[in-house]
Protein backbone atom coordinates (compact mmCIF):
# COMPACT_ATOMS: atom_id res chain seq x y z
CA UNK A 1 0.00 0.00 0.00
CA UNK A 2 3.14 2.69 0.05
CA UNK A 3 5.18 3.75 2.36
CA UNK A 4 3.35 6.60 4.97
CA UNK A 5 6.01 7.95 7.23
CA UNK A 6 3.48 9.45 9.32
CA UNK A 7 0.22 7.76 10.27
CA UNK A 8 -0.63 8.61 13.88
CA UNK A 9 -1.77 12.06 15.62
CA UNK A 10 1.14 11.49 17.98
CA UNK A 11 3.23 11.23 14.89
CA UNK A 12 2.39 15.43 14.56
CA UNK A 13 2.48 16.00 18.26
CA UNK A 14 5.10 19.52 18.45
CA UNK A 15 6.68 18.41 14.63
CA UNK A 16 7.64 22.10 13.10
CA UNK A 17 5.88 22.35 9.94
CA UNK A 18 6.36 25.08 7.09
CA UNK A 19 3.47 25.15 5.07
CA UNK A 20 3.78 27.10 1.39
CA UNK A 21 1.15 29.23 0.68
CA UNK A 22 -2.30 30.84 1.67
CA UNK A 23 -4.15 29.15 -1.21
CA UNK A 24 -6.97 26.26 -1.05
CA UNK A 25 -4.92 23.15 0.08
CA UNK A 26 -2.34 25.16 2.26
CA UNK A 27 -4.92 26.26 4.07
CA UNK A 28 -6.63 23.20 4.76
CA UNK A 29 -3.40 21.29 5.63
CA UNK A 30 -2.18 24.17 8.05
CA UNK A 31 -5.94 23.07 9.62
CA UNK A 32 -5.55 19.69 9.89
CA UNK A 33 -1.43 19.77 10.64
CA UNK A 34 -1.77 22.08 13.68
CA UNK A 35 -4.84 19.96 15.07
CA UNK A 36 -2.88 16.94 14.73
CA UNK A 37 -0.68 19.08 17.64
CA UNK A 38 1.84 20.13 14.89
CA UNK A 39 3.45 23.64 15.30
CA UNK A 40 2.97 24.99 11.75
CA UNK A 41 3.97 28.24 9.86
CA UNK A 42 2.55 28.91 7.10
CA UNK A 43 4.65 31.25 4.27
CA UNK A 44 3.45 33.58 1.82
CA UNK A 45 4.75 36.26 -0.36
CA UNK A 46 1.89 37.91 0.13
CA UNK A 47 0.81 40.07 2.33
CA UNK A 48 -2.56 41.89 1.36
CA UNK A 49 -5.59 42.19 3.38
CA UNK A 50 -6.45 39.54 2.79
CA UNK A 51 -3.61 37.21 3.18
CA UNK A 52 -3.29 38.93 6.49
CA UNK A 53 -7.45 38.10 7.16
CA UNK A 54 -6.75 34.49 6.44
CA UNK A 55 -3.49 34.45 8.85
CA UNK A 56 -5.41 35.84 11.58
CA UNK A 57 -8.15 33.34 10.78
CA UNK A 58 -5.36 30.65 10.92
CA UNK A 59 -4.03 32.02 14.46
CA UNK A 60 -7.00 31.40 16.84
CA UNK A 61 -5.32 28.03 15.83
CA UNK A 62 -2.49 28.30 17.08
CA UNK A 63 -0.77 28.52 13.25
CA UNK A 64 1.98 31.26 12.88
CA UNK A 65 2.69 33.02 9.30
CA UNK A 66 5.26 34.52 7.45
CA UNK A 67 3.89 37.07 5.26
CA UNK A 68 5.72 38.95 2.48
CA UNK A 69 8.69 36.54 2.66
CA UNK A 70 8.16 33.34 0.57
CA UNK A 71 12.03 33.02 0.24
CA UNK A 72 12.96 32.68 3.67
CA UNK A 73 12.99 29.10 5.88
CA UNK A 74 11.82 29.32 9.64
CA UNK A 75 14.37 28.19 11.76
CA UNK A 76 13.79 24.94 12.89
CA UNK A 77 11.36 23.41 10.14
CA UNK A 78 11.65 19.90 10.03
CA UNK A 79 9.31 19.41 6.74
CA UNK A 80 7.48 21.40 4.09
CA UNK A 81 4.52 21.23 2.80
CA UNK A 82 4.02 22.98 -0.31
CA UNK A 83 0.83 24.31 -2.51
CA UNK A 84 1.07 22.31 -5.76
CA UNK A 85 1.80 25.76 -7.86
CA UNK A 86 4.78 25.97 -6.35
CA UNK A 87 8.22 25.53 -8.73
CA UNK A 88 11.01 23.17 -7.28
CA UNK A 89 13.22 25.68 -7.98
CA UNK A 90 11.43 28.39 -5.59
CA UNK A 91 14.12 29.79 -3.19
CA UNK A 92 12.25 28.40 0.12
CA UNK A 93 12.88 24.75 -1.58
CA UNK A 94 16.42 25.08 -1.72
CA UNK A 95 17.09 26.36 1.61
CA UNK A 96 14.75 23.08 2.75
CA UNK A 97 17.58 21.08 0.50
CA UNK A 98 20.07 22.69 2.10
CA UNK A 99 19.08 22.19 5.78
CA UNK A 100 18.13 18.57 4.74
CA UNK A 101 14.33 19.08 5.13
CA UNK A 102 11.62 16.99 2.89
CA UNK A 103 9.44 19.13 0.56
CA UNK A 104 5.89 17.21 0.36
CA UNK A 105 2.79 18.39 -1.25
CA UNK A 106 -1.11 18.18 0.12
CA UNK A 107 -2.08 14.93 -1.26
CA UNK A 108 1.45 13.27 0.24
CA UNK A 109 0.26 14.10 3.52
CA UNK A 110 -3.53 13.18 3.01
CA UNK A 111 -2.13 9.70 2.03
CA UNK A 112 0.18 9.59 4.87
CA UNK A 113 -3.21 10.23 7.43
CA UNK A 114 -4.91 7.27 5.93
CA UNK A 115 -5.45 4.35 8.49
CA UNK A 116 -5.08 1.02 8.18
CA UNK A 117 -9.09 0.70 6.48
CA UNK A 118 -9.13 3.83 4.31
CA UNK A 119 -10.99 3.60 1.05
CA UNK A 120 -8.62 2.94 -2.33
CA UNK A 121 -8.12 5.55 -4.51
CA UNK A 122 -8.71 5.28 -8.24
CA UNK A 123 -6.54 8.15 -9.49
CA UNK A 124 -6.65 9.99 -12.86
CA UNK A 125 -4.45 12.65 -14.28
CA UNK A 126 -3.43 13.74 -18.33
CA UNK A 127 -3.17 16.59 -19.75
CA UNK A 128 -6.80 17.17 -20.54
CA UNK A 129 -9.86 15.69 -19.45
CA UNK A 130 -9.03 14.97 -15.65
CA UNK A 131 -11.55 16.60 -14.09
CA UNK A 132 -14.70 15.21 -16.48
CA UNK A 133 -13.08 11.39 -16.34
CA UNK A 134 -13.32 12.18 -12.20
CA UNK A 135 -16.80 13.12 -12.28
CA UNK A 136 -17.74 10.66 -14.60
CA UNK A 137 -15.97 8.07 -12.32
CA UNK A 138 -17.53 9.28 -9.00
CA UNK A 139 -20.89 8.67 -10.68
CA UNK A 140 -20.16 5.44 -12.18
CA UNK A 141 -19.36 4.66 -8.61
CA UNK A 142 -22.56 6.42 -7.00
CA UNK A 143 -24.44 4.66 -9.55
CA UNK A 144 -23.04 1.28 -8.09
CA UNK A 145 -24.27 1.91 -4.49
CA UNK A 146 -20.82 3.09 -3.42
CA UNK A 147 -19.81 6.19 -1.08
CA UNK A 148 -17.24 8.37 -2.74
CA UNK A 149 -16.17 11.45 -3.23
CA UNK A 150 -14.29 13.08 -6.71
CA UNK A 151 -11.46 14.63 -4.51
CA UNK A 152 -8.06 16.51 -5.47
CA UNK A 153 -7.40 18.44 -7.81
CA UNK A 154 -10.83 19.18 -7.64
CA UNK A 155 -13.84 19.73 -4.90
CA UNK A 156 -13.21 19.38 -1.07
CA UNK A 157 -9.31 19.58 -0.22
CA UNK A 158 -8.10 16.00 0.56
CA UNK A 159 -7.01 16.18 3.83
CA UNK A 160 -10.29 16.98 4.60
CA UNK A 161 -11.74 14.18 3.13
CA UNK A 162 -9.40 11.56 4.41
CA UNK A 163 -9.66 13.16 7.65
CA UNK A 164 -13.49 12.17 8.39
CA UNK A 165 -12.14 8.93 8.90
CA UNK A 166 -11.34 5.26 7.84
CA UNK A 167 -14.80 4.48 7.25
CA UNK A 168 -16.37 7.06 5.78
CA UNK A 169 -16.03 6.25 2.44
CA UNK A 170 -15.89 3.26 -0.22
CA UNK A 171 -13.67 4.58 -2.65
CA UNK A 172 -12.14 7.31 -4.11
CA UNK A 173 -11.99 9.69 -7.30
CA UNK A 174 -8.74 11.01 -7.39
CA UNK A 175 -7.69 13.68 -9.74
CA UNK A 176 -4.09 14.53 -9.66
CA UNK A 177 -2.11 17.17 -11.52
CA UNK A 178 1.13 16.79 -12.30
CA UNK A 179 2.35 19.30 -9.88
CA UNK A 180 0.58 17.09 -7.18
CA UNK A 181 1.65 14.24 -8.42
CA UNK A 182 5.74 16.11 -8.21
CA UNK A 183 5.06 16.48 -4.59
CA UNK A 184 3.33 12.84 -3.52
CA UNK A 185 6.19 10.37 -3.52
CA UNK A 186 4.88 7.72 -1.23
CA UNK A 187 1.27 7.52 -3.04
CA UNK A 188 -0.12 4.26 -4.66
CA UNK A 189 -3.21 3.83 -6.04
CA UNK A 190 -5.34 1.04 -6.30
CA UNK A 191 -5.77 1.45 -10.25
CA UNK A 192 -4.88 4.60 -11.66
CA UNK A 193 -5.18 6.49 -15.39
CA UNK A 194 -3.32 8.94 -17.65
CA UNK A 195 -5.77 9.54 -20.50
CA UNK A 196 -3.33 11.75 -22.60
CA UNK A 197 0.08 13.70 -23.03
CA UNK A 198 0.90 16.57 -24.49
CA UNK A 199 3.14 19.42 -23.95
CA UNK A 200 1.64 21.57 -20.70
CA UNK A 201 3.40 23.77 -17.84
CA UNK A 202 6.86 22.96 -19.29
CA UNK A 203 8.12 26.16 -17.17
CA UNK A 204 7.34 24.71 -14.40
CA UNK A 205 8.86 20.99 -15.35
CA UNK A 206 11.48 22.04 -17.09
CA UNK A 207 11.18 19.98 -19.79
CA UNK A 208 8.47 17.25 -21.74
CA UNK A 209 10.33 14.39 -19.76
CA UNK A 210 10.43 15.96 -16.45
CA UNK A 211 6.53 16.49 -17.01
CA UNK A 212 5.61 13.40 -18.29
CA UNK A 213 7.92 11.37 -15.64
CA UNK A 214 5.75 13.34 -12.87
CA UNK A 215 2.61 12.37 -14.67
CA UNK A 216 3.76 8.24 -15.08
CA UNK A 217 4.12 8.73 -11.23
CA UNK A 218 1.08 8.28 -10.86
CA UNK A 219 0.92 4.30 -11.90
CA UNK A 220 3.86 3.55 -9.15
CA UNK A 221 2.85 0.48 -7.09
CA UNK A 222 -0.75 0.38 -8.83
CA UNK A 223 -2.08 -2.30 -7.38
CA UNK A 224 -4.96 -3.93 -9.87
CA UNK A 225 -4.75 -2.06 -12.81
CA UNK A 226 -2.89 0.60 -15.24
CA UNK A 227 -5.04 2.50 -17.44
CA UNK A 228 -3.61 3.97 -20.73
CA UNK A 229 -4.83 5.55 -23.78
CA UNK A 230 -4.19 2.87 -26.84
CA UNK A 231 -4.91 5.32 -29.58
CA UNK A 232 -2.21 7.96 -27.96
CA UNK A 233 0.52 8.97 -30.55
CA UNK A 234 2.47 11.16 -28.46
CA UNK A 235 5.97 10.39 -27.15
CA UNK A 236 6.66 9.00 -24.24
CA UNK A 237 2.80 8.02 -25.04
CA UNK A 238 0.89 6.64 -21.71
CA UNK A 239 1.46 2.95 -22.72
CA UNK A 240 5.28 4.06 -22.48
CA UNK A 241 4.68 5.25 -18.91
CA UNK A 242 2.55 2.05 -17.91
CA UNK A 243 5.76 0.24 -19.05
CA UNK A 244 8.19 1.87 -16.85
CA UNK A 245 6.00 2.16 -13.64
CA UNK A 246 7.05 0.11 -10.66
CA UNK A 247 3.68 -1.61 -10.33
CA UNK A 248 2.32 -4.25 -7.73
CA UNK A 249 2.12 -7.86 -8.73
CA UNK A 250 -0.37 -8.98 -10.68
CA UNK A 251 -1.05 -5.34 -11.63
CA UNK A 252 -2.55 -5.57 -15.58
CA UNK A 253 -1.83 -3.04 -17.97
CA UNK A 254 -5.69 -1.83 -19.52
CA UNK A 255 -5.97 0.19 -22.75
CA UNK A 256 -8.84 2.36 -24.23
CA UNK A 257 -9.56 3.57 -27.52
CA UNK A 258 -12.19 4.97 -29.64
CA UNK A 259 -11.36 1.99 -31.94
CA UNK A 260 -12.53 -1.91 -31.43
CA UNK A 261 -11.02 -2.93 -28.48
CA UNK A 262 -8.07 -5.82 -28.61
CA UNK A 263 -7.86 -8.04 -25.64
CA UNK A 264 -7.39 -6.34 -22.44
CA UNK A 265 -8.83 -2.94 -24.16
CA UNK A 266 -12.66 -1.20 -23.30
CA UNK A 267 -13.39 0.23 -26.76
CA UNK A 268 -16.28 1.20 -29.43
CA UNK A 269 -18.20 -1.03 -31.68
CA UNK A 270 -21.25 0.32 -33.70
CA UNK A 271 -21.78 3.00 -31.01
CA UNK A 272 -21.39 0.64 -28.00
CA UNK A 273 -18.85 0.76 -25.42
CA UNK A 274 -17.37 -2.48 -24.74
CA UNK A 275 -15.00 -4.37 -22.24
CA UNK A 276 -12.75 -6.78 -23.52
CA UNK A 277 -10.95 -6.58 -20.36
CA UNK A 278 -12.77 -7.43 -17.24
CA UNK A 279 -15.19 -10.37 -18.68
CA UNK A 280 -16.42 -13.28 -16.85
CA UNK A 281 -17.56 -16.46 -17.16
CA UNK A 282 -20.35 -15.50 -18.89
CA UNK A 283 -19.22 -12.81 -21.22
CA UNK A 284 -16.04 -14.72 -22.41
CA UNK A 285 -14.72 -12.24 -25.09
CA UNK A 286 -16.93 -9.13 -24.04
CA UNK A 287 -19.06 -6.96 -22.20
CA UNK A 288 -21.19 -4.43 -23.43
CA UNK A 289 -21.09 -1.02 -21.01
CA UNK A 290 -23.02 1.44 -22.30
CA UNK A 291 -24.20 3.37 -25.48
CA UNK A 292 -22.16 5.75 -27.04
CA UNK A 293 -25.64 8.39 -26.50
CA UNK A 294 -25.18 8.13 -22.98
CA UNK A 295 -22.55 10.17 -22.70
CA UNK A 296 -23.01 14.19 -22.77
CA UNK A 297 -21.73 15.39 -24.53
CA UNK A 298 -20.54 12.54 -27.08
CA UNK A 299 -17.52 14.22 -28.46
CA UNK A 300 -14.95 12.00 -29.76
CA UNK A 301 -12.63 13.45 -26.46
CA UNK A 302 -15.27 12.77 -24.11
CA UNK A 303 -15.84 9.08 -25.43
CA UNK A 304 -12.67 8.33 -24.12
CA UNK A 305 -12.94 10.22 -21.07
CA UNK A 306 -15.71 7.77 -20.41
CA UNK A 307 -13.88 4.86 -22.02
CA UNK A 308 -11.40 5.82 -18.86
CA UNK A 309 -13.71 6.23 -16.33
CA UNK A 310 -15.09 2.94 -16.73
CA UNK A 311 -12.38 1.13 -17.08
CA UNK A 312 -11.29 2.57 -13.32
CA UNK A 313 -14.76 1.48 -12.44
CA UNK A 314 -14.36 -2.22 -13.84
CA UNK A 315 -10.99 -2.76 -12.52
CA UNK A 316 -12.82 -1.66 -8.67
CA UNK A 317 -15.66 -4.53 -9.40
CA UNK A 318 -18.39 -2.55 -10.69
CA UNK A 319 -20.98 -4.13 -12.84
CA UNK A 320 -21.88 -3.20 -16.33
CA UNK A 321 -25.29 -1.73 -15.60
CA UNK A 322 -23.51 0.91 -12.82
CA UNK A 323 -21.43 2.52 -15.71
CA UNK A 324 -24.28 2.45 -18.21
CA UNK A 325 -26.30 4.28 -15.11
CA UNK A 326 -23.83 6.45 -13.92
CA UNK A 327 -22.64 7.82 -17.70
CA UNK A 328 -26.52 8.75 -18.05
CA UNK A 329 -26.39 10.41 -14.82
CA UNK A 330 -23.45 12.35 -15.61
CA UNK A 331 -23.78 16.22 -16.48
CA UNK A 332 -20.24 18.00 -17.25
CA UNK A 333 -19.25 21.22 -15.64
CA UNK A 334 -20.04 24.76 -17.48
CA UNK A 335 -17.31 25.98 -20.36
CA UNK A 336 -16.43 22.66 -20.79
CA UNK A 337 -17.98 21.84 -24.93
CA UNK A 338 -21.08 23.41 -23.85
CA UNK A 339 -23.69 23.94 -26.20
CA UNK A 340 -24.77 27.74 -25.99
CA UNK A 341 -27.67 28.24 -28.02
CA UNK A 342 -28.59 28.07 -31.99
CA UNK A 343 -28.93 31.28 -33.25
CA UNK A 344 -30.40 31.42 -37.12
CA UNK A 345 -29.64 27.66 -37.52
CA UNK A 346 -25.88 27.87 -36.37
CA UNK A 347 -24.65 26.16 -32.47
CA UNK A 348 -22.41 28.51 -30.14
CA UNK A 349 -20.50 25.79 -28.04
CA UNK A 350 -18.37 27.35 -25.37
CA UNK A 351 -15.87 25.30 -24.73
CA UNK A 352 -13.70 28.10 -22.47
CA UNK A 353 -11.85 25.42 -20.50
CA UNK A 354 -9.63 24.36 -23.57
CA UNK A 355 -6.58 26.53 -22.45
CA UNK A 356 -4.14 24.92 -24.57
CA UNK A 357 -3.80 23.23 -28.25
CA UNK A 358 -4.47 19.36 -27.17
CA UNK A 359 -7.63 20.53 -25.71
CA UNK A 360 -8.88 22.69 -28.51
CA UNK A 361 -7.74 20.01 -30.92
CA UNK A 362 -9.69 17.71 -29.28
CA UNK A 363 -12.68 20.06 -29.50
CA UNK A 364 -12.71 21.03 -33.07
CA UNK A 365 -12.36 17.49 -34.06
CA UNK A 366 -15.79 17.06 -32.47
CA UNK A 367 -17.40 18.96 -35.72
CA UNK A 368 -17.65 19.20 -39.03
CA UNK A 369 -17.61 23.21 -40.20
CA UNK A 370 -16.37 25.57 -37.37
CA UNK A 371 -15.87 29.25 -36.83
CA UNK A 372 -13.22 29.60 -34.41
CA UNK A 373 -12.68 31.60 -31.96
CA UNK A 374 -9.27 31.76 -30.03
CA UNK A 375 -6.37 33.51 -28.53
CA UNK A 376 -5.67 34.51 -25.29
CA UNK A 377 -2.15 34.23 -23.03
CA UNK A 378 -0.24 31.39 -25.12
CA UNK A 379 2.18 29.78 -22.48
CA UNK A 380 4.49 29.33 -24.67
CA UNK A 381 2.70 27.25 -27.28
CA UNK A 382 3.10 26.05 -31.17
CA UNK A 383 0.19 26.60 -33.02
CA UNK A 384 1.35 24.60 -36.34
CA UNK A 385 0.15 21.24 -35.78
CA UNK A 386 -3.41 22.30 -34.14
CA UNK A 387 -4.21 23.99 -37.35
CA UNK A 388 -2.45 21.77 -39.52
CA UNK A 389 -5.13 18.80 -38.43
CA UNK A 390 -7.96 20.88 -37.97
CA UNK A 391 -7.87 23.64 -41.47
CA UNK A 392 -10.57 21.17 -43.19
CA UNK A 393 -13.20 21.69 -40.57
CA UNK A 394 -12.52 25.41 -40.72
CA UNK A 395 -15.31 27.78 -42.13
CA UNK A 396 -13.11 31.00 -40.15
CA UNK A 397 -11.35 32.18 -37.61
CA UNK A 398 -11.95 35.14 -35.35
CA UNK A 399 -9.00 35.97 -33.15
CA UNK A 400 -8.25 38.14 -30.25
CA UNK A 401 -6.27 38.71 -27.21
CA UNK A 402 -2.63 39.15 -26.31
CA UNK A 403 -0.68 36.64 -28.20
CA UNK A 404 -3.81 36.09 -31.15
CA UNK A 405 -0.30 36.71 -33.87
CA UNK A 406 0.72 33.22 -32.83
CA UNK A 407 -2.28 31.86 -34.22
CA UNK A 408 -2.49 34.30 -37.38
CA UNK A 409 0.29 33.54 -38.17
CA UNK A 410 -0.03 29.47 -37.78
CA UNK A 411 -3.20 30.18 -39.95
CA UNK A 412 -1.13 31.89 -42.54
CA UNK A 413 0.93 28.86 -43.14
CA UNK A 414 -1.45 26.41 -42.90
CA UNK A 415 -4.81 27.28 -43.95
CA UNK A 416 -4.26 30.50 -45.94
CA UNK A 417 -7.37 30.10 -47.48
CA UNK A 418 -9.08 30.23 -44.33
CA UNK A 419 -10.96 33.66 -43.85
CA UNK A 420 -9.51 35.16 -40.35
CA UNK A 421 -10.73 38.14 -38.34
CA UNK A 422 -8.12 40.16 -36.34
CA UNK A 423 -9.26 41.91 -33.59
CA UNK A 424 -7.10 43.88 -32.22
CA UNK A 425 -8.39 43.93 -28.86
CA UNK A 426 -7.90 42.69 -25.13
CA UNK A 427 -10.57 44.15 -23.29
CA UNK A 428 -13.33 41.77 -22.34
CA UNK A 429 -15.79 43.64 -24.38
CA UNK A 430 -13.73 41.80 -27.52
CA UNK A 431 -16.23 38.56 -26.63
CA UNK A 432 -19.72 40.70 -27.93
CA UNK A 433 -17.40 41.15 -31.61
CA UNK A 434 -15.96 38.43 -31.69
CA UNK A 435 -19.10 36.81 -31.47
CA UNK A 436 -20.69 38.53 -33.72
CA UNK A 437 -17.92 38.59 -36.04
CA UNK A 438 -18.61 34.74 -36.07
CA UNK A 439 -22.52 34.81 -37.15
CA UNK A 440 -21.36 36.99 -39.86
CA UNK A 441 -18.69 34.20 -41.21
CA UNK A 442 -21.00 31.32 -40.47
CA UNK A 443 -23.82 29.51 -42.67
CA UNK A 444 -26.64 27.05 -41.49
CA UNK A 445 -25.27 24.26 -39.82
CA UNK A 446 -22.21 25.57 -38.71
CA UNK A 447 -21.09 25.48 -35.33
CA UNK A 448 -18.99 28.82 -33.39
CA UNK A 449 -16.74 27.05 -31.44
CA UNK A 450 -15.09 29.08 -28.67
CA UNK A 451 -12.17 26.99 -28.07
CA UNK A 452 -9.14 29.55 -27.46
CA UNK A 453 -6.58 27.08 -26.90
CA UNK A 454 -4.63 29.97 -24.39
CA UNK A 455 -5.45 30.74 -21.26
CA UNK A 456 -7.60 33.74 -20.15
CA UNK A 457 -5.53 36.14 -17.68
CA UNK A 458 -4.84 38.71 -20.27
CA UNK A 459 -8.23 39.45 -20.81
CA UNK A 460 -10.38 37.35 -18.35
CA UNK A 461 -10.01 36.32 -14.35
CA UNK A 462 -10.59 32.99 -15.66
CA UNK A 463 -11.62 30.47 -18.27
CA UNK A 464 -15.12 30.32 -16.54
CA UNK A 465 -15.34 34.48 -16.97
CA UNK A 466 -13.99 34.05 -20.52
CA UNK A 467 -16.90 31.31 -20.62
CA UNK A 468 -19.43 33.46 -19.07
CA UNK A 469 -18.82 36.59 -21.81
CA UNK A 470 -19.19 34.43 -24.91
CA UNK A 471 -22.74 32.71 -23.45
CA UNK A 472 -23.82 36.47 -22.37
CA UNK A 473 -22.68 37.72 -26.03
CA UNK A 474 -24.43 34.49 -28.06
CA UNK A 475 -27.69 35.72 -26.01
CA UNK A 476 -27.08 39.08 -26.74
CA UNK A 477 -26.69 37.98 -30.79
CA UNK A 478 -30.37 36.06 -29.92
CA UNK A 479 -32.14 38.53 -29.00
CA UNK A 480 -31.32 41.05 -32.09
CA UNK A 481 -31.26 37.96 -34.29
CA UNK A 482 -34.34 38.05 -36.70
Amino acid sequence: MGSRQVTTASDWQNKRVTVAGLGVSGISAARALAGLGASVTVVDGGDSETHRATAAELAQLGVAAQLGDAETLPDGTELVVTSPGWKPSSPLFAAAAEAGVDVVGDVEIAWRLRGPGAAPWLAITGTNGKTTTTQMLASILEAAGLRTAAVGNIGTPIIDVVLEGDDAYDVFAVELSSYQLHWAPSLRAHSAAVLNLAPDHLDWHGSMEAYAADKGRIYEGNQVACVYNVDATDKPSTEDLVREADVEEGCRAIGFTLGTPGPSQLGVVDGILVDRAFVDNRHKNAQELAEVADIDPPAPHNIANALAAAALARAFGVEPAAVRDGLRAFTPDAHRIAHVADVDAVAYVDDSKATNTHAAEASLAAYESIVWIAGGLAKGASFDELVTKSAKRLRGVVLFGQDRALIREALARHAPEVPVVDLDRTDTGAMSQAVQEAARLARPGDTVLMAPACASMDMFTNYNKRGDAFAEAVRELGSTSV
